[in-house]
């Protein structure tokens, strides 16, 4: 029996929030919830892994809120996105999932003075057509791609079917880096 293989679907733009060299060998892109508990856990993985590869691995973070299930994770979405237009999304990013039980709109906007943004700024940017649309965009790429749930990770374009601990992540980023199967970064 044939096993299908999930492809990406959207392929990084520069429009992506993205850490890591342009020219990675390996792309690791990850949907996410802010509110999902998964998502925030897989950070622990990412993080170390970003430090083992410093020079071989792309970092992709793309919004996939599951309102259905987390009613703040359209809003934490919003506030990253806010922040990014202050050039800060990566700190907000952080940020979020360290104060995952505490995402009310009095938190998000305490949270960007806590940051150093402007908060009139920042709470215009959070109700703007951009960033919905920016919100939007993720999440329709992401049920393009076959996304049901977060988080749900892409390496080189193929969607990792295993686990999102350390070992996991690791094996399949080596498997590519020894020019594994794999689709486009």
């Amino acid at each position: 029996m044939t096993r299908v293989v999930a492809r990406l679907a959207t392929p990084v733009t520069s429009d992506d929030h993205v850490q890591g060299p342009v020219d990675a060998e390996v792309t690791l892109l990850q949907y996410g919830d802010y509110e999902c508990p998964y998502t925030r856990m897989s950070r622990h993985s990412i993080h170390a892994l970003q430090r083992e590869y410093p020079d071989n691995l792309r970092f992709v973070f793309r919004h996939f809120p599951l309102s259905e299930i987390h009613p703040h994770a359209r809003a934490a979405a919003e506030a990253a996105e806010a922040a990014g237009a202050q050039s800060d999304f990566w700190t907000m990013h952080e940020y979020l999932f360290e104060h995952q039980h505490a995402l009310e709109d009095p938190n998000l906007h305490q949270y960007a003075i806590d940051l150093g943004l402007e908060p009139d700024r920042f709470d215009r940017d959070r109700s703007s057509p951009e960033v919905a649309r920016r919100i939007d965009r993720d999440r329709t790429s992401g049920e393009r791609s076959g996304v049901q749930g977060t988080p749900t990770f892409y390496i080189n374009g193929v969607r990792h079917e295993g686990p999102f601990d350390i070992d996991s992540l690791r094996s399949a980023i080596v498997a590519q880096l020894n020019g594994g199967p794999g689709g486009p970064r």
